[in-house]
């Protein structure tokens, strides 16, 4: 069962993109709301001409562009609510361990790609339990109401050497393994409310992030990923998953 409306932040390019492109596929979706910081200059995601999808300006470091565009998606969504977040919009720094310590861009990780998803998803989150107020029991699914956070395999801690040696990627994990933490606590503390979490990896992905050396293309893996949006449930709330639901080791 597809859900009626999905968010997906940082759309203007790449993974975002590739997941609006492929959420335009199920005519069972009603509202495809997707963010850019410059939605002007977001020409692709522009180009995308099904009347469904809606860009909105988002920028995830400021609160005030925050309030204004959850006002417009409350406006969307009406006494719907909203039923999938795909928090997908990050950054990856250049911060290596034995780097000259720099505080200011190490703290610009942080708030990109962890303390952004947290103040987003709970900015949202009265929207996420209206629509899951409209379905009765316990079951979840990202039909009803979810929370599904694009992570990375270079964010589990048990197994460490998975993504490979990345030297430079010393604050990104960091990063990343602080978001499967929001992940299992949310749901946690959100499970009264029916609201399922997950975090999962897209993979190596040939975007600007992760290089023409990556091993899979957008279309690859956003394929794989919404097919797996698709499939959640009860057993995976709270977890951390590779892009077809396998495990990962937090």
């Amino acid at each position: 069962m597809s859900p009626k409306s999905v968010v997906i932040t940082g759309a203007n390019r790449g993974i975002g993109l590739g997941l609006v492109q492929e959420f335009v596929k199920d005519k069972n979706i009603r509202h495809i709301i997707a963010t850019a910081r410059d939605v002007e200059k977001a020409t692709d995601l522009k180009a995308i001409s099904d009347p469904r999808v809606t860009a909105l300006q988002l920028e995830v470091t400021c609160d005030k562009s925050m309030d204004t565009f959850v006002s417009k998606v409350e406006e969307i969504v009406g006494s719907d609510g909203l039923n999938l977040l795909v928090n997908n919009a990050g950054n990856a720094v250049d911060y290596p361990c034995k780097a000259k310590p720099n505080r200011a861009l190490f703290a610009e990780q942080l708030n990109v790609n962890t303390t952004s998803v947290v103040i987003l998803t709970q900015k949202l989150m009265p929207l996420l339990i209206k629509a899951s107020s409209k379905v009765s029991g316990d079951q979840l699914s990202a039909s009803r109401a979810a929370v599904v956070t694009i992570s990375s395999g270079l964010a589990s801690m048990t197994d460490f050497a998975t993504g490979g040696h990345a030297p430079n990627a010393f604050a990104y994990r960091i990063s990343k393994a602080a978001i499967n933490m929001f992940g299992r606590a949310l749901a946690n503390d959100m499970k009264d409310d029916h609201i399922l979490v997950a975090s999962i990896g897209p993979g190596w992905v040939k975007t600007d992030m992760g290089g023409e050396k990556a091993l899979l293309t957008v279309e690859q893996s956003t394929a794989e990923l919404v097919a797996s949006f698709n499939k959640l449930n009860n057993s995976h709330n709270g977890g951390f998953f590779q892009k077809d639901l396998t495990p990962y080791p937090f």
